[in-house]
């Protein structure tokens, strides 16, 4: 969040603007993919059913928790800014 009336870019080079979230977001679609293509490409080649449905199931889970646990650590970084600046 900008809190001061500063250049996008001067809030960018002094860190007062967070674009993990954003990078969070494409790392969770792109592990979402790779996900289903592991599950897919592990049932197709015979290796083992369970295991490909295993993939395929638990995968996206582990991956977006993941992921929620790192924007949760910036969702209370906002909100002490916002505590900061009230």
């Amino acid at each position: 969040m900008n809190y001061n009336a500063e250049k996008p870019k001067d809030s960018f080079f002094n860190f007062d603007t967070m674009i993990t979230p954003k990078i969070i977001q494409i790392i969770f679609y792109i592990g979402l993919a790779v996900s289903i293509v592991s599950g897919l490409t592990t049932i197709i080649s015979g290796d083992s059913v369970f295991l490909g449905l295993a993939i395929l199931i638990i995968g996206p889970l582990v991956i977006r928790v993941n992921c929620e646990l790192v924007i949760v650590i910036f969702k209370i970084h906002e909100a002490l800014q916002d505590m900061r600046y009230r």
